[in-house]
């Protein structure tokens, strides 16, 4: 679809003037494999997406250029700085109105380092808004949902491969502390496919993920549904295919300078949700840590 005019309208007159990220969330089941890795980016980090070159952002959602390109014209436009203007746009139409990702924005506080900050400086800057936006993001109701879900199990399963693999492993170390049988799967082993085998409507299955989900945890996903189990994705994706199998969703912010997705903010949902649970019971919690600390 190619406009006759004005290339960067080509989403609003689709769409009655709808926004870049809400008609790309309305598309999105009709894109290439590599193009919904652009799609969750943009729609996650439109701040980004509105300012990075087209082989910046190639580069953080882990495709090529002329992926980006080509993206760019199945939306309609005539090539990525069409829409990287409607990215535009809408991050200052958000901005102007107080609001980002549908969240209202408090008051900006003093910045933590002067203009002249340097690279280390920028990603400490980086990692203290993610939390702030994450923060902002959570519904109260999903983290009491998540909490519900993780006191109520009989046994929690967490997936999460490559980098997410630490943070499963951290998560199933803090719910052992509380006494609370947790499992890992990090990798398709035996061992670990022995683990899937056993999940039934007793388990809640947790989901890592960052940007495009490993198949292994995408397939956990779709094996906890089919077994009736209780389902939370933790991912920075809101698009996610494993956000979209999963019954509760925790979304947290990956923005960063860097060369690697930041996961502070996640470090702070998984650390934030075992405080949750621990604070149910702290009494009877607090013995059972104490005892296993004078092991």
């Amino acid at each position: 679809m190619k406009p006759s005019s004005s290339p960067t309208l080509a989403p609003e007159a689709a769409h009655g003037h709808q926004a870049l990220s809400g008609y790309i969330r309305a598309r999105f089941d009709a894109f290439s494999r590599s193009q919904k890795d652009v799609a969750q980016y943009i729609v996650d980090h439109l701040d980004e997406a509105a300012f990075q070159t087209a082989e910046e952002l190639a580069r953080r959602a882990n495709t090529s250029s002329s992926t980006v390109v080509r993206f760019s014209q199945a939306l309609g436009f005539e090539g990525f700085p069409e829409l990287q203007q409607a990215a535009r746009d809408e991050y200052r139409r958000q901005v102007g109105g107080g609001a980002i990702n549908g969240a209202a924005q408090t008051p900006a506080a003093a910045p933590l380092f002067s203009l002249d900050h340097t690279e280390f400086e920028a990603a400490l800057a980086a990692d203290h808004v993610n939390v702030e936006d994450t923060a902002h993001k959570l519904s109260r109701t999903d983290v009491e949902a998540a909490i519900d879900a993780i006191v109520s199990a009989e046994k929690v399963l967490i997936a999460g491969t490559d980098q997410m693999a630490f943070f499963a492993s951290y998560l199933r170390h803090l719910l052992m502390l509380l006494d609370i049988r947790a499992e890992v799967v990090a990798s398709p082993s035996q061992e670990a496919l022995g683990r899937l085998s056993r999940i039934d409507d007793r388990t809640l299955v947790v989901g890592l993920s960052a940007g495009r989900p490993h198949p292994l945890i995408t397939r956990t996903m779709k094996l906890a549904r089919h077994r009736k189990a209780t389902t939370l994705a933790i991912t920075d994706a809101t698009l996610s295919e494993v956000a979209r199998l999963a019954r509760i969703r925790l979304y947290y912010s990956s923005n960063t300078p860097a060369f690697v997705r930041s996961h502070t903010a996640l470090l702070s949902i998984i650390q934030a949700l075992a405080y949750g649970v621990y604070a149910r019971d702290a009494q009877s919690y607090d013995v059972r840590i104490k005892a296993f600390r004078l092991k």
